[in-house]
């Protein structure tokens, strides 16, 4: 009889529950991770809520912090024992998207399980773990083509400490990225939550010298001002289009990036650019968008929308985790709450209903 392991599994949508599954086996290209610290998203919600499809019995999560437990007899590099993180998203690498630049977008790992977007591809395929294969809220998680994907954490670093760097970090900088942001711009980050104080983050390490971060949450403006905001508006008690024209003289912003994912986000992160602006959308959307024209310029505004999945594999966690050791941002503050795997369900109620300050939990499996 197979060793066994606890994971938490989506059942139905309204419905994550602890179930017992074998430890997996390790092929020649993966690697077998014994989770120490791992965490729940927004999309895990989405999955939750049912918004998002994964297959019944699928181990959901995709933010990993752990051990070598097993290496693949073909993985070279590493070592059992050594500490690691990998990435959401972890490619292959061999793939058509991955070869022609976009390894988030993975299409040799097709959903079979009538997911598939066109032509049998399914968007988002190099995001794997707690899509299309087990994912990480359990207490051991398989790591394909292992090489590409491990990255050793530095001596000094706690889980904690990189904890953000396979999805939240990696997510809020690709949007700071995407927005093209150069030294001396103007950006407006909406929503702050995890996501958007990373965005918020990476839009001042770029260069941008004013941040205005929205929310509705005044505590989660708070914190935006420790990552970096200069202005923080918050949208209950202020028009931030309006507010926007004002501090930036009717310009408009340099670029905006949505971090939330609905309509209103989007439409008002559209309305505040100048022309030839950059809006850069990260929001994880469960319904169709609509583009009102006034905001588009009726297409003649020279707008350029730009999606992202953040990137994976080991240079990008390197390189995020070379930030988080050089001291210039803490996203450990991020981490508000700690739960047992054994209670992941509490956590999840406690997530989806965003309780008593909650931004992230780290999930401890033992």
């Amino acid at each position: 009889m197979p060793a066994m392991m606890r994971a938490a599994v989506f059942v139905e949508p309204g419905r994550i529950e602890l179930a017992d599954k074998p430890i997996p086996d390790v092929g020649p290209n993966d690697a077998l991770i014994r989770i120490t610290t791992t965490t729940i998203c927004g999309t895990d919600v989405h999955i939750l809520k049912g918004e998002y499809p994964v297959a019944k019995g699928l181990t959901i999560g995709h933010e990993p912090v752990g051990v070598i437990e097993k290496l693949g007899s073909a993985v070279q590099g590493y070592t059992e024992g050594q500490r690691v993180i990998a990435g959401a998203i972890c490619p292959n690498f061999n793939s058509y998207a991955a070869q022609d630049g976009a390894p988030s977008q993975d299409g040799s790992y097709l959903a079979a399980r009538g997911q598939c977007g066109h032509h049998g591809y399914k968007a988002t395929a190099g995001w794997r773990f707690g899509n299309l294969i087990d994912g990480t809220q359990a207490e051991y998680v398989l790591v394909p083509d292992a090489q590409g994907n491990l990255a050793p954490i530095p001596e000094g670093l706690t889980d904690e400490q990189v904890l953000m760097c396979p999805d939240i970090m990696s997510t809020g900088f690709k949007g700071a990225e995407n927005a093209g942001v150069r030294i001396g711009d103007t950006v407006v980050v909406f929503a702050q939550g995890p996501i958007g104080l990373c965005a918020t983050a990476g839009a001042r390490l770029l260069g941008a010298t004013t941040i205005i971060a929205v929310d509705g949450n005044d505590h989660r403006l708070d914190i935006a001002k420790k990552m970096g905001a200069d202005v923080v508006l918050n949208f209950r008690n202020t028009d931030v289009v309006d507010e926007v024209m004002k501090l930036t003289h009717g310009r408009g912003a340099d670029a905006s990036i949505e971090a939330l994912g609905t309509q209103g986000t989007f439409e008002s992160a559209l309305r505040v650019l100048k022309p030839g602006g950059t809006l850069s959308s990260l929001g994880v959307y469960s319904n169709d968008l609509k583009i009102p024209v006034s905001a588009f310029a009726a297409g003649l505004g020279d707008h350029r929308i730009v999606t992202a999945l953040c990137p994976g594999g080991k240079e990008r966690m390197r390189r995020l985790m070379n930030v988080v050791a050089s001291g210039r941002i803490d996203l450990g503050v991020l981490v508000t709450h700690e739960y047992k795997l054994d209670d992941i369900v509490a956590a999840y109620e406690l997530f989806a209903n965003q309780r008593d300050g909650v931004l992230k939990i780290a999930i401890k499996p033992r």
